[in-house]
């Protein structure tokens, strides 16, 4: 009989807690930012020498040996009769001085590679995904968006693998993952190990990204429908990190650690996390300072190849929104993740421990109330007030005026210096993390890597709940609390979370509501206490609206499992669903070391389990049952009722023995199961780039505006030039750039040898890229390009930079009239020096 939900006590997963150690290091960092603190989880035996696990069965016949032959006997008649394999497990460190190699050497080796590509769309004239405004158009760049890939195989069965995809998008899709899947197959046979079972396609929740690339209907709508550009981008970017980790793949060690992040997160919706059980909430207080209603761990995966033992990247995870960017920012970044990915592989290049194409992946967990707005929810009004507690509103009763503060809320930069410094938190205690990782590595063992996927049907699935009563979901539907958006993106009109419904708001929105499909009185019972504002789930014209069929999958490497989560889960019901997967895949834990090592102890026994998402089919929020029943934006927000959370980890349980040892091959997927790809039907009313045309007498990156060569700049100015532009929809330069700085490198024995070399372009934060169109009609547009010298740290000044003579760069790509032909042109600023 498949696991049922109500197996599982709300209990912290099995963590020898009283021989856990941890060590604090206070680091010294610049008085004007927020004091971090790093700590580390650490083995009981860390302050040692780094031992594997020993046999205490076999540390007593070898000392019972000891006392009748001499040690070398001993060890000679152990090695021969001790099953090989078993021996080979546990016997004690080899060192292996001079790399940073795993230092015991029979640490499991698995096959690993990481990849990085383009993913970044039309950065102009496409609404950003995320703050659902349709008036919020891309202006620009500041930062390219990526995918980055991460595979883990087995070395014994090469077809036991699983990729992991970190793209730097709102979350994971449901037609972009089609396309995925579709375009590795026509690769060939090399790539048929790759499909359904073993692909998560996770976003990092940016809601600086362009939109439009969507499966179903709803988030088309303020894109004005799906556009195919930024859908291909997205596709051919993702394919194209897998690629690059399939084609580095090789044997390799994992590690995996966890740390401390303070001053990075905090709970948006307290009022509904403290609607839980106060015994479950106090399990997780530890202190003022983690009082438990977000989680401050971030745990990492390090991956290390055997051959040099250079490390080739880290995957790790931990819960903040990516909405340090705010809703009036219109240039397209990864956010705050995309912030820290692009600080740690910028912190090892040329680092002797790290790969030359190091990659970083600063992937989701349970985020669903969690904020990167530290300082809270104000009235940006008169008041000058905390908003609300109970419904996010100010003193009009509204929530319009009620925002978030990030760290540096009071530069007026839309959410900039606030996203590099959350990016900053999150990547420096990483980085610490990973340096530990280095001379101390928590290896992750044993040679089992397994996969399952279910496409389940949410729509009406009935099952029984933890207390043992009989539940079922619903379709998919928002509450009225869903339009009233967050304190980190307020809605609009009269929409409050918490009291929203028909009596609290205009008459208009249920004639709305009936005009579009008014729910029916068992939808309404289903979802109670939820007052249906929009009956998505049961909405099919022109193509469906909302998904009913999700994802549920999970990957597992030796004592490591990863639940990849469609839907943001909130702090709470991240907890619940990890927990309830740990105690069940303890139990695989121990049965698998038994059978393969005959022992079950050893710090390799306690699994390690992480949430990842919002993956592959986006499917909004998913609370506890307590926190659905206040309605605010996440209950409102949870689409199939206040069992949605039970259903998935029993769903995740029925599946769980797919991770296993015993199992040969992922569950089989039922051919009717599939959601549907609407790539091929979607609407799409998005204009097309008609023309670009210069001014009169001018051409195609002529400079408009020059920087100021005559006075020079001092580190610290921002130093811009404009040019005759062009949109950039016309070429959207994956793997390259719209914008460069570069720096005169001069040949001091022969001057003619001097040459410009790049050290700036669209992937670095300090660098800015703007498009304005001048006139509609005539197709004259301009370019603003920007390098803000003040985002340069000391250690890039000198390690990169420095005085020396510079200039702007701008890459462009125009659109004739007659025959659409694309051409490419270059723009070059006026030389400057710079100290």
């Amino acid at each position: 009989m498949a696991p049922q939900v109500g197996d599982l006590q709300f209990e912290p997963l099995a963590v020898d807690q009283e021989k856990a150690q941890t060590f604090e290091r206070d680091r010294k960092v610049d008085t004007s930012k927020v004091p971090l603190r790093v700590r580390f989880a650490e083995n009981p035996d860390s302050h040692r020498t780094p031992r594997c696990p020993t046999s205490r069965a076999a540390s007593l016949f070898i000392g019972n040996v000891l006392i009748v032959i001499s040690v070398a006997v001993a060890l000679f008649l152990v090695a021969a009769q001790f099953d090989s394999l078993a021996w080979d497990y546990w016997r004690s460190d080899i060192s292996n001085p001079g790399t940073n190699v795993s230092t015991c050497a029979t640490d499991t080796q698995y096959l690993l590679g990481v990849g990085k590509g383009d993913i970044t769309g039309p950065v102009v004239e496409i609404n950003l995904m995320g703050y659902a405004d349709p008036k919020q158009l891309g202006t620009g760049l500041r930062q390219r968006l990526y995918s980055r890939a991460f595979i883990v195989g087995s070395l014994e069965r090469p077809q036991d693998r699983f990729v992991y995809l970190v793209l730097d998008t709102q979350s994971g899709d449901t037609a972009v993952r089609y396309g995925i899947i579709k375009a590795l197959k026509e690769l060939g046979p090399e790539y048929a190990f790759y499909g359904h079972h073993n692909i998560a396609l996770t976003g990092t929740h940016s809601h600086a990204g362009p939109g439009g690339w969507l499966n179903y209907l709803l988030p088309q709508i303020t894109s004005k429908g799906f556009d195919r550009q930024g859908y291909q981008a997205i596709v051919d970017g993702a394919v194209l990190s897998i690629r690059k980790a399939h084609e580095s793949l090789q044997p390799g060690y994992l590690s995996a650690g966890t740390t401390k992040v303070f001053g990075a997160n905090i709970n948006r919706s307290l009022f509904s996390y403290l609607a839980n059980p106060e015994a479950e909430r106090m399990k997780y207080f530890k202190s003022e300072e983690e009082d438990g209603s977000v989680e401050k761990d971030l745990t990492m995966l390090k991956f290390q190849r055997a051959s040099d033992g250079k490390n080739i990247g880290v995957l790790t995870w931990f819960p903040v929104h990516g909405t340090s960017m705010l809703g009036n920012n219109t240039v397209v970044t990864g956010d705050n993740k995309g912030v820290a990915a692009w600080l740690f592989e910028k912190s090892v290049r040329g680092d002797s421990s790290a790969a030359e194409d190091f990659v970083a992946g600063f992937s989701q967990a349970n985020m669903g109330d969690v904020s990167p707005n530290v300082l809270g929810a104000w009235c940006e009004d008169e008041s000058g007030s905390q908003c609300s507690f109970k419904n996010s509103t100010c003193s009009n009763g509204k929530s319009q005026a009620c925002h978030g503060r990030g760290p540096a809320f009071k530069v007026h930069d839309d959410g900039a210096s606030s996203c590099f410094e959350i990016g900053r938190r999150q990547f420096e205690p990483a980085k610490q993390l990973y340096d530990h990782l280095i001379n101390n590595p928590s290896p992750v063992r044993g040679p089992w890597v397994k996969v399952f996927h279910t496409f389940h049907d949410m729509s009406n699935f009935t099952f029984i709940r933890p207390d043992g009563k009989p539940a079922r979901t619903c379709p998919a539907a928002l509450g009225y609390s869903f339009a009233a958006g967050t304190t980190d993106g307020p809605g609009a009109f009269d929409f409050t979370q918490h009291n929203g419904n028909e009596n609290t708001t205009m008459p208009i929105w249920k004639v709305v509501r009936y005009f579009i499909k008014a729910p029916g009185d068992e939808q309404k019972a289903c979802q109670h206490p939820k007052p249906i504002l929009l009956d998505v789930g049961e909405i099919l014209r022109p193509y469906d609206w909302s998904p009913n069929i999700v994802d549920v999958q999970a990957f597992r490497v030796g004592q490591f499992a990863i639940v990849v989560s469609p839907g943001e889960a909130t702090t709470m019901a991240g907890r619940r669903w990890k927990e309830a997967v740990g105690q069940s895949f303890k139990r695989i834990l121990d049965q698998d070391m038994g059978q393969t090592y005959g022992y079950t102890g050893g710090p390799s026994s306690h699994p390690i389990v992480v949430l990842g998402g919002p993956a592959n089919t986006y499917t909004h929020y998913i609370t506890t049952e307590e926190e659905y029943q206040i309605q605010r934006y996440e209950g409102a927000s949870t689409l199939y009722g206040p069992d949605t959370l039970n259903a998935y980890i029993n769903v995740t349980l029925s599946f769980l023995p797919y991770l296993s040892s015993n199992s040969t091959s992922p569950p089989v997927h039922d051919g009717k199961s599939f959601p549907p790809d609407n790539t091929n039907r979607s609407l799409s009313f998005i204009p097309a780039v008609v023309r670009d045309a210069p001014p009169l007498f001018k051409g195609f990156g002529d400079v408009l505006v020059d920087v100021d060569s005559a006075r020079g700049y001092h580190r610290g100015d921002a130093i811009r030039a404009v040019f005759v532009g062009a949109n950039p929809r016309n070429n959207l330069r994956l793997e390259g750039t719209y914008a460069a700085v570069e720096k005169l490198f001069v040949d001091q024995v022969n001057p003619q040898k001097s040459e410009w070399r790049t050290v700036r372009n669209d992937e670095d934060w300090s660098l800015i890229y703007s498009w304005k169109r001048k006139n509609s009609v005539m197709g004259t547009s301009e370019v603003e390009i920007t390098w803000e010298t003040g985002e340069e740290t000391d250690e890039w000044w000198d390690k990169e930079l420095g005085p020396g003579v510079y200039r702007l760069k701008y890459y462009g790509d125009s659109k004739s009239l007659f025959g659409g032909k694309v051409q490419e042109f270059e723009g070059v600023s006026g030389a400057f020096t710079l100290v």
